[in-house]
């Protein structure tokens, strides 16, 4: 069990961290297009920091340079976590794509289908992925989202047209008439 942080401590991490915190963030900005994932990052870089507090250099300028490698390791699985989940999407893309062709879609390319799946928001992903791919029921999938059935409902209808129209595939809109009233 590890035992309490000791103030002395807490003093060296709030130093640290008052001293570094902008330029971390800077640094993980210019590497990370997403202000809130370069926020992320920058708060799992200064966890491991108080983790490894025993192990931060005497001096400022040494902990400084410390706190940038941890940045640097922090970016790298940043990075490898995003490589799997874009992995990810591109795989559940592909095994929903039959499903979706199945429903009336049409027939369309795989890159077609991965660059298509890869706009739509990830709750849009999860949405068709719980449907089509994992065969859940509305009122299942609401549960395992912990959302109304209707809300889930909505939100697959949402995701079903947010994808035929990143397929391009609407029919093309018919053009109406007002109606005209004929006066005799």
């Amino acid at each position: 069990m590890n035992s309490p942080p000791l103030p002395q401590d807490q003093e060296r991490f709030r130093a640290l961290y008052d001293a570094t915190y902008e330029p971390v963030l800077r640094f993980i900005q210019r590497r990370i297009p997403e202000e809130h994932r370069a926020e992320d990052v920058t708060h799992e870089t200064f966890l491991v920091a108080w983790r490894r507090l025993d192990t931060l250099p005497d001096t400022a300028e040494d902990a400084r340079a410390w706190l940038f490698g941890v940045a640097r390791k922090c970016l790298l699985a940043e990075g490898k976590s995003r490589f799997r989940r874009t992995a990810l999407s591109v795989r559940l893309s592909l095994e929903v794509r039959t499903q979706v062709r199945d429903e009336g879609l049409g027939a369309f390319d795989r890159a077609e289908f991965a660059q298509a799946w890869n706009k739509l928001r990830p709750a849009e992903q999860e949405a068709l992925a719980l449907a089509l791919w994992d065969d859940i029921s509305s009122a299942d999938a609401a549960r395992i989202l912990h959302i109304s059935t209707a809300a889930y409902r909505t939100r697959l209808n949402r995701a079903r047209t947010s994808l035929r129209h990143h397929l391009d595939i609407f029919p093309p809109a018919v053009p109406t008439r007002p109606y005209l009233r004929t006066h005799s």
